[in-house]
């Protein structure tokens, strides 16, 4: 177990930390959520790639004889736990807002039915107050409940499974030291048969593989460590790889962006594809977008900013930098973008909408985001070339001229700028045609927008 640590380092502990943690060691999940809100994130050092497979091998055995050192202090492990909880984002889900940390009971609508995530504060009653160590990591490598009952995959289990024992125990740790919160759990109101646990042995046999994260020791400590935040405990493909039917990821379809069922959001691609992706953005500007919620490239909105307000900005700048250069790496698809020619009808509707949305845009837009889209740095994001605006899904674009978008407050952008919602001030053909108009200019390819999927998204929930 601690051999998997070679190449996912221990970096000093960040000065973030609450004095809850240091105090409770001084004096003596069930997660379910078809998606949850989107979600990214250890301690990483930087270093070079091997140059070959020997200084591979040798630089693990270093590593791995580093890591025979005495067990951390109580306090330690505390603090080590508190931040791996804000790396897994478990305060997301698990917390209703305005009440009390880590009660559960926040409602997460599936095309299924309703899940209400558990409980998993220390008390003994409702939360994990009485679960082992071992328990606790079963449940994370094996998705199961301290009884054995199968959890619904809505719990990212799938990706908690690579998260290692040690990492594990030090949640678990922290998690007992919470306060607890006496409060019963809520049952789930699924529709038959989704309500047939039985039934999750098919969905695992088809969707699930256990196994904690296996480092590659042909790429750098810095690009393992970003590879197992992402594909652990940060569990990016529960948003950001397409859901099938059944309600598993598309493996054909990783990284390459997806729909969030009933948010109505869509996640977008991760992959280097220079259209749809990563592809030109410099991995300073990923890591200025997850550690401040904004960069030169664009602003996090939806439910990305909730990712980035509990989780990401409290993460070193070590470990988001290691998410992006693993992001950077990802390959790209040419599928990932509709390149066939465009139908004389989608021309003659944008033609149509685009002297409407310009003059709703000169009046309205414009004055932020300027007169040829290029924005106004670091406040108001850039429209032209803008992936977010031009993705093959319109939802996005839509949501954010009806009900506005704010940025997260983070530490390094601690009083946002927003944009204000057009609901009430819009028709739809009105969006329509200012959305057409954005997703067509400046050179920006995406297609028109109809007033049909404008009307559909005023309904959309806002959290």
């Amino acid at each position: 177990m601690r051999k998997l640590r070679s190449l996912i380092p221990t970096m000093p502990l960040p000065a973030w930390v609450s004095t809850r943690a240091q105090t409770c060691a001084r004096s003596a999940t069930l997660a379910v959520a078809l998606c949850c809100a989107g979600t990214a994130l250890v301690h990483a050092q930087s270093g070079a790639p091997s140059a070959n497979s020997a200084d591979a091998a040798a630089a693990a055995a270093a590593a791995a004889s580093a890591n025979a050192r005495p067990v951390a202090s109580n306090a330690e492990l505390l603090v080590r736990g508190e931040y791996l909880a804000r790396a897994g984002d478990c305060i997301a889900c698990h917390t209703v807002p305005s009440q009390k940390m880590f009660g559960g009971g926040r409602p997460m609508e599936t095309p299924f039915g309703t899940l209400y995530t558990p409980n998993i504060s220390s008390d003994k009653q409702y939360g994990i107050g009485a679960w082992s160590a071992d328990a606790f990591y079963r449940m994370l490598h094996e998705g199961k409940s301290r009884d054995g009952t199968l959890l619904y995959p809505a719990m990212p289990f799938a990706s908690y499974t690579k998260v290692t024992r040690a990492d594990s125990d030090a949640i678990y740790a922290y998690l007992q030291s919470t306060p607890p919160v006496h409060q019963p759990n809520r049952p789930h109101t699924l529709r038959f048969p989704y309500n047939q646990r039985k039934l999750l042995l098919g969905w695992r046999a088809l969707f699930f593989r256990a196994g904690e994260f296996k480092p590659d020791p042909k790429q750098s400590v810095e690009w393992n460590r970003g590879a197992y935040l992402v594909e652990g405990l940060g569990h990016c493909t529960m948003c950001h790889t397409e859901i099938n039917a059944l309600g598993g990821n598309t493996a054909s379809k990783e990284f390459q962006g997806g729909l969030i069922p009933l948010q109505n959001w869509y996640a977008p691609s991760l992959t280097s594809n220079k259209e749809a992706g990563l592809g030109d953005w410099s991995i300073d500007d990923i890591v200025d977008l997850l550690h401040a919620g904004v960069s030169n490239r664009g602003a996090v909105y939806g439910p990305m900013a909730e990712v980035v307000y509990d989780s990401f900005q409290y993460l070193t700048e070590d470990d988001v930098r290691a998410v992006a250069v693993y992001l950077k790496s990802l390959p790209g698809h040419s599928s990932e973008v509709d390149t066939s020619p465009k139908s004389p009808f989608v021309t003659e509707e944008a033609n149509r909408l685009a002297p409407l949305g310009k003059k709703i845009y000169d009046a309205q837009c414009a004055e932020c985001h300027a007169a040829e889209g290029q924005g106004k740095l670091p406040n108001f994001p850039p429209l032209a070339n803008n992936q977010s605006i031009q993705m093959n899904s319109a939802v996005n674009p839509i949501r954010m001229v009806l009900n506005g978008g704010y940025a997260p407050g983070t530490k390094k952008n601690p009083m946002p700028y927003g944009m204000p919602p057009f609901a009430q001030l819009l028709s739809d053909e009105e969006v329509a045609a200012v959305v057409t108009y954005i997703r067509t200019a400046w050179g920006n390819h995406g297609a028109p927008v109809s007033e049909k999927e404008v009307n559909a998204l005023r309904s959309a929930p806002l959290f």
